[in-house]
C-alpha cells in the first residue's frame, strides 16, 4: 500500500533539498502569495519531496 504512494517522491528525490526549496519559493513568487487549487497540489507535492530529501542529506553530512 505505501509502495504505490512513494513512487513520485522517490523519483523526484534525486534533487537536492535546496533545489526543491528553490522551486517552492518560485511557485510562491509566481502565485503572488495566493495559490490556486492546481498550484496548491504542486506545492504539496514539492513539500513532500523536500521532506523526503532533507533527512537523506542530513545522514550524508
Amino acid at each position: 500500500m505505501l509502495d504505490n504512494m512513494s513512487t513520485t517522491v522517490e523519483t523526484a528525490s534525486e534533487r537536492s533539498a535546496a533545489k526543491v526549496n528553490q522551486e517552492i519559493r518560485a511557485l510562491w513568487l509566481r502565485s503572488g502569495g495566493t495559490l490556486t487549487t492546481e498550484q496548491r497540489a504542486e506545492y504539496q507535492r514539492l513539500v513532500m519531496e523536500w521532506a523526503a530529501v532533507v533527512p537523506e542529506e542530513r545522514r550524508a553530512a
